[in-house]
């Protein structure tokens, strides 16, 4: 078998054959249902032509027509049943044998699952499209935690900011599984952000905040489970003077504030994508729908 640009090996008693896949999409699931079956055969003599993204009952009836000057088999994954009509019609006045590989499947989805199929081509692939930008935003997260990799800060589309233990790691993995390439820096009053940090456009980097009594409880819980003496970093006093310093680089910067007192990481995540959203005059959706 070949494609329409590849080479052709001829088995000694297959008959020629032009086979059309038309599809609305890109044609890759009839394309590998196609491969799939004439591995079967001994060296098939078939050229295969796809046709993607055929939307428009006018390219329906031209496809169609194109088929029918070849004597071809036509294989079709219309995810539109209009569309499946006009071809069953231009198939039929032409004489073109074609075969619905989706249609049937649609139908009998629809009546085990009482639910009405979209018929939005491309599902599939947009689907797949999806789960890879997740795999690459969970890795890249992995990679430029706790201030990691900063001369990568400009590929991130998310940069989380503040002191220690205000939830940037958990909310940045958040934002990851969701699709959104983040990344956290920590803040320290006695060491400068580093320049890549500063040098961000201002609404890309999120001040994730949090009330002093607060943070002094999980810092408190933090050194309890490490079984180390409580001073300095766990102490009211300290944090207060860290926030100040803080605050005062985050303001100075231009970096949008998210109290994340009380919230969960959920929460604190939605605020930082209608944030997000709203800089770039959109609606704050998830990237990720898988």
């Amino acid at each position: 078998m070949r494609s329409e640009c590849g080479p052709l090996k001829a088995g000694r008693k297959s008959k020629a054959l032009s086979l059309f896949i038309i599809s609305d999409g890109t044609g890759e699931t009839a394309e590998r249902l196609v491969r799939s079956a004439l591995i079967q055969f001994d060296e098939p003599f078939v050229r295969l032509i796809k046709r993607p993204r055929v939307r428009t009952p006018q390219r329906v009836r031209a496809v169609i027509a194109e088929a029918a000057r070849q004597q071809a088999l036509v294989l079709h994954t219309l995810v539109s049943n209009d569309l499946r009509l006009v071809l069953l019609d231009a198939a039929r006045t032409a004489g073109v044998d074609a075969m619905d590989l989706m249609g049937p499947l649609l139908e009998r989805f629809a009546f085990r699952l009482n639910l009405t199929p979209m018929e939005k081509p491309g599902l599939f692939r947009k689907l797949n499209e999806a789960k890879l930008r997740v795999i690459e935003a969970v890795d890249f997260a992995f990679h430029h935690d706790d201030g990691r990799n900063p001369d990568d800060l400009r590929k991130a589309e998310i940069v989380l900011v503040g002191v220690s233990r205000t939830m940037k790691t958990p909310t940045m993995l958040f934002l990851a599984y969701r699709g959104w390439f983040a990344a956290n820096v920590p803040l320290m009053k006695e060491i400068p952000p580093p320049r890549q940090l500063t040098r961000l456009p201002a609404e890309r980097v999120f001040w994730l905040d949090i009330a002093p009594t607060r943070l002094l409880e999980w810092r408190e819980a933090r050194i309890r489970s490490l079984n180390l003496p409580i001073e300095g970093y766990a102490t009211l006093r300290y944090i207060q003077q860290e926030q100040v310093c803080v605050s005062a680089l985050c303001r100075s910067n231009q970096w949008r504030r998210v109290d994340v007192t009380g919230k969960s990481v959920e929460e604190v995540a939605r605020e930082i994508l209608h944030l997000h959203a709203s800089s770039a005059g959109s609606t704050a959706v998830e990237k990720s729908r898988g």
